[in-house]
C-alpha cells in the first residue's frame, strides 16, 4: 500500500493499519490504537481503499458454502501436514 502523503504526521503507518486491519474490524483492538487508525484513515485515501476492499473480501468468503473434503485428500492432506516440519 503506497504511502499516503495525507502531510499530517501520524503515529501509525500504512502499513501498520494493513497488519492491524482483521483485529480493528473485529473489535478487539486497545481503543487508543482503535482510534490512532480511526484518526489515519479519515485522512488517507489508499486505506480507505484498502479498508474496503478488505470488507468486500471478508464478506465474499463468508457468503462461499462449506464444501466437504473427500475423504481420500483429507487423509492425503494430513499426511503431508504430519510430515513437514512447522516453520521456526
Amino acid at each position: 500500500m503506497p504511502d499516503c502523503g495525507s502531510g499530517i504526521p501520524s503515529e501509525i503507518e500504512c502499513r501498520q493499519i494493513a497488519d492491524l486491519l482483521g483485529d480493528y474490524l473485529e473489535g478487539s483492538l486497545p481503543r487508543a490504537t482503535h482510534e490512532l487508525i480511526d484518526f489515519h484513515i479519515d485522512g488517507c485515501a489508499p486505506c480507505v481503499a484498502f479498508l474496503n476492499t478488505y470488507r468486500g473480501t471478508v464478506e465474499a468468503a463468508r457468503k462461499i458454502a462449506d464444501v466437504p473434503i473427500p475423504p481420500e485428500l483429507k487423509k492425503r492432506l494430513l499426511a503431508v501436514l504430519k510430515s513437514t516440519k512447522a516453520p521456526r
